[in-house]
């Protein structure tokens, strides 16, 4: 599967933003879809992931009631619905697809396709 992410940007701190991802192929359900970062300096690290079928979610503690992921199988795209940013959300956004079982993992060696990233930028 090929992966697509868009919808990066600047925007001010308290302010929304909604990531996509599209991916290629006739297969999207068969993933398990996430959303790493990686903030200036320091390592890519999860964010959040959903399930084939969007019924489960899990999501870093910095990001829980802030975030939103979910999935539209029907468009083959994952989305990241971002509200509430703070200045530490600053970072470049990179999807990923798996195909192991839920739970899955919290680390990059964890998923087996990546996106390309799409820059988030909030300003204080």
């Amino acid at each position: 599967v090929q992966l697509q992410a868009s919808g990066g940007g600047l925007v001010q701190a308290g302010g929304s933003l909604r990531l996509s991802c599209a991916a290629s192929g006739r297969t999207f359900r068969r993933y398990g879809l996430g959303w790493f970062r990686r903030a200036p300096g320091k390592e890519r690290m999860f964010v959040a992931a959903i399930t084939r079928s969007g019924g489960s979610t899990s999501y870093a503690d910095s990001v829980k009631g802030r975030f939103t992921i979910s999935r539209d199988n029907a468009k083959n795209t994952v989305y990241l619905q971002m509200s509430s940013l703070k200045p530490e959300d600053t970072a470049v956004y990179y999807c990923a697809a798996t195909l192991n079982d839920w739970p899955y993992s919290d680390y990059v060696p964890g998923y087996d396709y990546w996106g390309q990233g799409t820059q988030v930028t909030v300003s204080s």
